[in-house]
């Protein structure tokens, strides 16, 4: 849960900085309107989405392993439980 949740401030963080500077940028560049504060959010979406592909990939990859763990632990048990019906 602690690798999610640090994946996902940073995520959000990401987000937050890029929107932040895009919107600076294009609100002196275009002045401001509803269209401009638009796709300057829709545009710092995307760029935070590829620049978190090299960003965060170590808390991501620290976020998987997690996961990948939990499930094989889950397995383990469904596997465990189904032998010992398996015997009675």
């Amino acid at each position: 849960m602690k690798h999610f949740v640090i994946y996902t401030v940073l995520r959000f963080g990401l987000f937050l900085a890029t929107a932040a500077v895009l919107s600076t940028l294009t609100v002196f560049i275009f002045g401001p309107s509803a269209v401009v504060w638009f796709l300057s959010v829709l545009a710092a979406a995307i760029i935070s989405s590829f620049l978190s592909l090299k960003l965060l990939a170590e808390p991501r990859e620290r976020f998987a392993e997690t996961v990948e763990a939990r499930a094989e632990r889950a397995k383990a048990k469904f596997e465990e439980i189904r032998s010992r019906e398996d015997v009675d």
